[in-house]
């Protein structure tokens, strides 16, 4: 493709990437599949503009779009939990397929949950962090600049203002 469509195509990759980013969380956006749906829809319409005769069969990319892309023997097939094998953990407990979520949560709507998959066998997933490493960043630079305070308090601990006229 020229360079004007290699902009289209890299701008939509751009905006469907941030559709489905883990940002979207961090700002209390719910992401959910007709989101992802928008997105591979706006990426297929992308490709069908700069590829007006559409791909061939054996492309990545239509087989994708498709859903018939073989990942067997890749890195990314390694990380596909099929839903037979698929576990789900919230507060380091095994969330039971015949149970409702109710039953774990409560019957509070506004309830916002962070669930983690898991593949069968594995255990409960790690644990998320108390304070995020940004938080943790920020902490450290002030307990940093505290400390160098006091050091610097403890130099300065001469008696010269005893000196002055107005100690009298």
């Amino acid at each position: 493709p020229n360079e004007k469509m290699k902009q289209v195509l890299k701008k939509t990759i751009e905006e469907a990437k941030a559709i489905i980013s883990k940002k979207q969380v961090e700002a209390g956006v719910c992401v959910t599949m007709e989101m992802v749906k928008d997105a591979l829809d706006q990426l297929r319409g992308a490709v069908m503009i700069v590829y007006p005769m559409g791909l061939p069969p054996y492309d990545p990319i239509r087989m994708e779009f498709e859903n018939k892309e073989d990942l067997s023997g890749t890195q990314a097939g390694l990380n596909i939990i099929k839903e037979a094998e698929a576990q789900l953990w919230w507060a380091a407990k095994e969330l039971r397929r015949t149970k409702k979520l109710s039953d774990y949560v409560g019957k509070n709507e506004k309830t916002k949950i962070i669930a983690k998959i898991q593949q069968r066998g594995q255990g409960a997933p790690a644990r998320e962090p108390i304070i995020s490493s940004e938080e943790q960043k920020q902490l450290m630079l002030y307990y940093h600049r505290r400390q160098e305070e006091l050091k610097r308090l403890e130099e300065n601990d001469d008696d010269a203002y005893l000196n002055s006229p107005w100690a009298d």
